[in-house]
């Protein structure tokens, strides 16, 4: 076949470099419009919700944001009650998480928000199994992308062989489009610079955040009311921090971590006893009588980066969740984001009804929209904390700390200004919603 054959055949190939729930996801907003996808996945995928060694984290509290879930529900109809059906807890945030903010204890509120909790694994599964049900989409298992194809201007493929042995053959995959969503682990900016493509402007702040989870076996005789629990840091005298989750087999997911210089301890009775370090002894109360099911495990996420691509990338690719926006796991916010991510690479491709250049720029400007405001609040976040390095300074990052904080503590009292808070933190309304009079009343003038 001539160059050219093979290019205008590859005009409707997309291939999607990561399996995990980010790359498969952008392999299911693909459906319809790339005629072939490819999905190229290091691992080779358990045969039900097992954890495996390309998600290191995945032993870790997760949470899908109400937003997220919205999405999902949207890219995916039914995961609701299929998550449930899989042994996943619905927890209404109003009144069954108990939230310990910088501030205190938020107040009850009547919301119609609530998260799905459960394992990641169950989570994984539950989409993976979409996507494998997929006539359009092919899976390459125990593959991994080695390099990419093209030059400067234009990404025109993925170099791949199979993995596990040096000597393997490397074989190209020519595509129209090529995804990026491996991860935190991600070369691809390395690919695009041996392609001679201009470095990726990013931004990067590192709070030093490190984590450790057990899982443990709910107690007979234990109310059925969902546990879950979150007490977060304190800048800058707290910077520890611990949530427990309910998790399918009547098991609660126990996360504790710090940030630099509050490291948690994955030693034996240490592991408990770290409890009594944080700023409240509601958590360690509440797992009095739990039964560990496992020993504890440790993750260290690394810094937060940013990678820019909507500013600079060549055609023809694209980077989704933490290949293209890693944050601290404190806030919760990274699989929201995939998920919007990935709806945006939907939208962007129907509305162009192909995968060309103006359906990529558009996409890209739309990840980084969905990106910027949890990024901001995350990074103002970490900042607190005078052992973090890289983010945000100045007056107006004071400015918002100072009225967070504000807020924060009339969401102690007041059950409306709490509600406000929670939608914006679960990314259902922007963080102007705080300004809306009904909540910038008792936040400025209240008692």
């Amino acid at each position: 076949m001539t160059s050219q054959g093979r290019a205008v055949e590859d005009r409707g190939t997309a291939v999607v470099i990561g399996g995990g729930i980010a790359g498969c996801l952008a392999a299911w907003a693909l459906r319809g419009t790339a005629r072939r996808i490819v999905l190229v996945e290091r691992d080779r995928y358990p045969d039900g919700p097992e954890f495996r060694s390309g998600v290191p984290q995945a032993r870790h509290g997760h949470l899908l944001l109400e937003a997220g879930h919205r999405v999902l529900e949207e890219l995916m109809p039914g995961t609701r009650e299929e998550l449930l059906a899989a042994g996943a807890t619905r927890v209404p945030t109003g009144d069954a998480l108990d939230w310990v903010t910088a501030a205190g204890r938020l107040a009850a509120c009547p919301s119609d928000l609530a998260f799905i909790s459960c394992t990641r694994t169950v989570l994984d599964h539950l989409v993976l199994g979409r996507v494998r049900a997929e006539p359009s989409i092919e899976i390459l298992e125990g593959t991994e992308a080695v390099g990419l194809l093209g030059g400067r201007h234009a990404v025109t493929g993925v170099r791949v062989r199979a993995r596990g042995s040096a000597d393997a053959e490397v074989r190209d995959l020519p595509a129209r489009l090529v995804v990026d969503a491996t991860g935190r682990g991600t070369r691809a900016e390395r690919w695009l610079g041996e392609l001679g493509a201009p470095a990726v402007p990013t931004e990067q702040v590192d709070a030093g955040v490190a984590y450790a989870s057990r899982f443990y076996r709910r107690p007979a005789g234990h109310p059925g009311r969902p546990l879950a629990l979150y007490v977060q840091t304190r800048a800058p005298e707290h910077g520890r921090f611990a949530v427990v989750l309910p998790v399918e087999d009547d098991r609660w997911l126990l996360s504790v971590g710090g940030m630099r210089g509050f490291e948690p301890t994955l030693q034996g009775e240490e592991f408990e006893q770290q409890l009594g370090l944080l700023r409240d002894p509601a958590l360690a109360a509440a797992l009095d009588g739990a039964v560990p099911v496992g020993p504890a495990r440790g993750f260290l996420p690394g810094p937060g980066v940013w990678r820019h691509y909507e500013r600079s990338a060549p055609a023809g690719f694209l980077a989704l969740g933490d290949a293209s926006c890693t944050f601290n796991p404190v806030y919760g916010q990274g699989l929201t984001v995939a998920a919007l991510g990935a709806r945006a690479l939907r939208d962007a491709v129907r509305r162009h009804g192909d995968l060309g250049p103006a359906a990529v720029r558009a996409c890209r400007q739309e990840v980084a929209a969905a990106t910027r405001t949890p990024w901001t609040m995350a990074a103002a976040e970490d900042v607190r904390f005078p052992a973090t390095t890289g983010g945000p300074s100045g007056a107006l990052v004071r400015v918002q700390h100072r009225f967070l904080d504000r807020v924060l503590a009339r969401a102690t009292t007041d059950g409306q200004v709490a509600g406000a808070f929670q939608r914006v933190a679960a990314m259902v309304e922007p963080p102007t919603a705080l300004f809306r009079p009904s909540v910038l009343g008792p936040v400025l003038f209240g008692g």
